[in-house]
């Protein structure tokens, strides 16, 4: 017997005079209702309504168990409440501030698809570390070395004009007499400024006899990319962001430079969501190739 079922018959027909009724607003046929309270007094051994009248009233006994047949009722209505707000909780999510808001959008979609209730917040590097750390998000896209990455971005070089060859030597950004040649820099975003991106390239470029100046930490991406659209600089990026700031992208001789992303996140079940079954929709933000996809995919539509 499901007591909470047949509790729920019981106050329903008590409170309106009526198998009929009672069942009505219980939701459940009246024969159902007529089943569920007679399989309650048969478990406690006494009946709860007497039905020698044209109306039905509840026996000494139904008087006694009425309240705490309603609490239990309530208590069970309180429970699927709270099971409802558990499932809905959102797994906040800290992502690259270089996702376009669009694909993060569609993430967002993707993962209600799953019953996932994702709120995502974007941060640089260094911030999403943080705010993994100190559990701010129950998650975090954080930048890893290429070889530990499940998602990986190839980085190149972009710049106003076209390259005059089908990928950059260092050597050939060497610091001539010519001032403008002097004064072209290689600009590193601040999501490509953590250590397994930026050292490689620094000693690139001394390897390469490039300035000390050559190779700079840029504020933002926009001012990077602002650099690169007015000037000779050369803004270390992916082929989408160039194609989205209208710049040529070139990739690099050596060293061969590719972002790479992972989770992290304090509970198993996020973690394996976000590597599984929203793995393309992930990606997509990041602009990735798919060569560290695992077995399973998303079936969100990323748009």
């Amino acid at each position: 017997m499901d007591l909470v079922a047949a509790c729920r018959a019981f106050v329903a027909v008590s409170g309106h005079g009526s198998f009929t009724s009672g069942a009505a607003a219980a939701g459940i046929p009246q024969p159902v209702a007529s089943r569920r309270i007679a399989a309650l007094e048969e478990h406690f051994g006494a009946r709860l309504f007497d039905r020698t009248s044209r109306a039905v009233r509840l026996t000494p006994f139904g008087q006694d168990m009425l309240p705490t047949a309603r609490r239990l009722v309530d208590l069970a209505d309180a429970m699927a409440d709270d099971a409802e707000r558990a499932r809905l909780r959102p797994l906040r999510v800290a992502v690259p501030e270089i996702c376009p808001p669009h694909h993060l959008a569609a993430l967002v979609v993707a993962a209600r698809r799953q019953r996932i209730h994702l709120e995502v917040r974007p941060a640089g590097p260094q911030e999403r570390e943080r705010l993994c750390q100190t559990l701010d998000v129950g998650a975090g896209i954080v930048a890893v070395p290429e070889a530990m990455a499940p998602w990986r971005v190839p980085l190149g070089l972009a710049a106003r004009t076209p390259f005059p060859a089908p990928t950059v030597f260092l050597e050939t950004l060497r610091s001539g007499r010519a001032r403008a040649q002097a004064r072209r820099r290689i600009l590193i975003q601040p999501e490509d400024d953590v250590v397994h991106l930026r050292d490689p390239l620094t000693r690139a470029g001394q390897s390469a006899g490039l300035a000390p100046t050559q190779v700079s930490i840029a504020p933002s991406l926009v001012d990077a990319a602002a650099a690169a659209l007015v000037s000779p600089d050369l803004l270390l990026c992916s082929r989408q962001q160039a194609e989205d700031f209208a710049l040529h992208w070139c990739p690099l001789a050596g060293p061969q430079l590719l972002r790479g992303y992972d989770v992290a996140a304090g509970v198993r079940e996020d973690l394996a969501n976000l590597r599984t079954v929203l793995y393309a929709d992930v990606a997509r933000c990041l602009g990735a190739t798919g060569d560290g996809a695992p077995g399973a995919s998303s079936t969100g539509d990323a748009g």
